[in-house]
């Protein structure tokens, strides 16, 4: 069997930093109570493995309410970002801050907040239920409306003369440029900000780009991976390829493979190498 190893893939810089900050304040302060406030990325591999460098995770959907649980020591801020309100609240609580939101995330954060300093309304595009999407409404409460679907677009209603459009770092780049566009037919003023981080764009650029040559794509990523699950939807639709999410080779069905010639494979960004080399490994004994 033929497998293309589809690049990039992987680790991208903001996960390597969140990790790095992570482990760095588990040896900096030896016995302390160290607790990550949701998934550092989100990645069960990655989460195990902090937790056995003594990083507890504290895993509350609300991360204000998380906070409640936590009596003492050091928090970290995980790598997709938390409101104002978080940091404030951790702050009177009086714990030790570790703040290791992706540099791209704090980019749509502060540009929310000027936004809706200057006097605009925000329509974000962005994930229910994710966290990403969580704290950067919480920079502009009331002034930030998220919009997951066109028919959230269509529900809208702004009367303000001065709106903008941003989108969470990790969706489809296709389907939020169609999403943007929705926004501005609706409301012409609109001015656009497309903050997809650079990564997400080209991981799947490059999953489109090589599924073409391929019979199937194999996404090496958490079902909790925002662009992970983006990487299968893209080859899906775009490259009109069949694509799996696996979360480790164990998880490949042989049905899948059945008359596959060329497999390619490429992994979400919070995804540690090791994993998706065994995967390419399976493949090519195959």
């Amino acid at each position: 069997m033929d497998v293309l190893k589809i690049t990039p893939r992987g680790y991208c810089h903001g996960v390597v930093e969140a990790i790095r900050a992570a482990k760095q304040t588990a040896k900096a302060r030896p016995g302390e109570k160290i607790r990550m406030l949701g998934y550092l990325v989100h990645n069960t591999h990655v989460t195990d493995e902090l937790q056995q460098n003594g990083i507890e995770l504290v895993d509350r959907d609300n991360r204000l309410e998380g906070l409640d649980t936590i009596d003492g020591g050091t928090v970290i801020f995980t790598a997709h970002g938390v409101s104002p309100a978080v940091k404030q609240k951790a702050a009177d609580r009086g714990l030790n801050l570790v703040d290791a939101t992706c540099s791209d995330v704090v980019v749509t954060h502060d540009l929310v907040r000027d936004l809706a300093e200057r006097g605009y309304d925000i329509v974000y595009v962005g994930r229910r239920g994710h966290p990403e999407p969580e704290g950067v409404i919480g920079e502009a409460p009331g002034k930030v409306h998220l919009v997951q679907d066109p028919e959230d677009v269509d529900a809208l209603e702004i009367s303000n003369d001065k709106i903008a459009v941003t989108c969470q770092t990790t969706l489809s780049i296709w389907d939020t440029a169609a999403m943007i566009k929705r926004v501005r037919d609706k409301y012409p003023q609109t001015e656009a900000y497309n903050e997809i981080c650079r990564a997400t764009q080209d991981r799947q650029e490059a999953a489109v780009e090589a599924a073409r040559e391929c019979d199937l794509v194999i996404v090496v990523g958490s079902e909790r991976s925002s662009n992970s699950k983006r990487l299968v939807q893209v080859v899906q639709e775009l490259a009109k390829k069949p694509a799996y999410l696996v979360d480790t080779v164990k998880d490949i069905k042989p049905d899948w493979l059945e008359g596959k010639q060329r497999i390619g494979v490429t992994s979400g960004a919070s995804t540690p190498t090791q994993l998706t080399r065994e995967v390419i490994e399976y493949l090519e004994k195959l």
